[in-house]
């Protein structure tokens, strides 16, 4: 996949992109709209996230270790998904 390690994509308009096995470590991604995204095996790995909407993103096998997810929406994405993000991470799978 494309190299975008360390983008500065906040705020961009990503709904419905292609981004499987893309290399986004250590890019700026907050306030992006990434619904319906398919970021499947991407490397989001310290990725700021920050209020990004993630909903609906396919988010399966992607790297998100030490990304920052913070008030991110995560709507639409599988609770299986979620559950094996949320250990990956370390973080309580909220109940």
């Amino acid at each position: 996949g494309a190299n975008l390690s360390g983008a500065d994509l906040r705020m961009a308009d990503l709904s419905e992109a292609k981004l499987s096995g893309v290399n986004l470590t250590g890019a700026t991604l907050s306030g992006a709209d990434l619904t319906g995204a398919n970021l499947s095996k991407a490397n989001l790995s310290k990725a700021d996230l920050n209020m990004a909407d993630l909903s609906g993103a396919n988010l399966s096998g992607a790297d998100l270790r030490m990304a920052d997810l913070s008030e991110a929406n995560l709507s639409g994405v599988s609770a299986i998904l979620l559950k094996s993000l949320f250990r990956s991470l370390n973080f309580p799978y909220p109940s």
